[in-house]
């Protein structure tokens, strides 16, 4: 399946080079991580809770919502806003693997967690190091630096996409 396919709102980036770079780095980790085969609508946009949203939808519903809260405020850059979304957790498919038919934590995601493995892959494809920023810095990483508001607002859509989905349990 093609990225735009899966992530419609790639389209929605008018800088076509950057367009062009967040499909890139999706391709590699979609091959880096051996999903080539795998429907990645069935891989778990967490291990941290029990859930059947997975993580097309998870990166789909924060890159929506981020992008309507950048509409909102009208002062920050939806290119980097929707870069950010989609690739905030891109890193997954390096941190999980399949195993025995399951989605578990990969040798790789013990050692180094998607925020980190997506910054690098940002950097890896010469993204704007504020995409970088953006992606290293949704999760608890982002505790440790002062996020740009772009990050601020990926951080915050991301935890309440997976605290909406905590409380269902």
């Amino acid at each position: 399946m093609k990225i735009e396919e899966l992530f419609p709102e790639i389209n929605e980036i008018e800088d076509s080079e950057l367009r062009e770079k967040v499909k890139a780095v999706w391709e590699y980790a979609i091959k880096k991580g051996g999903w080539e085969n795998f429907d990645l609508r069935k891989i778990p946009f967490t291990l941290l809770i029990e859930t059947k949203r997975d993580l097309i939808t998870h990166t789909r519903t924060v890159t929506r919502m981020a992008m309507a809260v950048a509409r909102e405020r009208g002062d920050v850059r939806m290119d980097y806003i929707i870069a950010g979304g989609l690739l905030h957790d891109v890193a997954k498919l390096l941190e999980f693997e399949l195993k025995d038919g399951k989605v578990v934590k990969s040798e790789y995601g013990k050692r180094i967690r998607h925020p980190v493995g997506g910054a690098m892959l940002a950097e890896k494809f010469e993204l704007p190091y504020e995409i970088a920023h953006i992606i290293a810095a949704h999760s608890k990483e982002g505790e440790f630096v002062t996020r740009i508001p772009e990050a601020v607002i990926i951080h915050h859509c991301d935890f309440i996409d997976f605290h909406i989905e905590k409380g269902r349990l």
